[in-house]
């Protein structure tokens, strides 16, 4: 094919990205678990492309990082399935009490759960 079409046509420069592809390609031909796609990825990080221009002049600089720290909390808890507002409820209720040689491993969102 890429020897029939011009490599400036259309169909020239699909088949010369399709040869420079080829490895890839025939790995995931071998492999049956890999996805050709990665439409999962795309609509996990949509949300945060779609706000990136809301959140470019959000004030003062340690604003920004800030509100950064707080949101990936907040998604990091929306993939482990623990309900943000209770989440954070409870950590900053916990964390005035706690001190440097307490292990803060339980209030990450992957292992937090909330008291009884």
């Amino acid at each position: 094919m890429r020897s029939r079409h011009r490599p400036k046509s259309e169909l020239g420069q699909a088949a010369g990205y399709l040869l420079g592809q080829w490895s890839a390609l025939s790995g995931h031909v071998g492999h049956g678990q890999t996805r050709l796609d990665n439409n999962l990825v795309e609509n996990a990080i949509r949300p945060t492309a779609l706000g990136k221009k809301n959140w470019l002049f959000i004030g003062h600089p340690d604003a920004g990082q800030r509100s950064a720290i707080l949101y990936s909390l907040i998604v990091s808890c929306l993939r482990h399935g623990k309900e943000p507002l209770a989440y954070l409820r409870d950590v900053l209720t916990r964390l005035p009490s706690m001190t440097n040689q307490n292990d803060l491993g339980p209030l990450l969102p992957s292992r937090w759960q909330p008291r009884a």
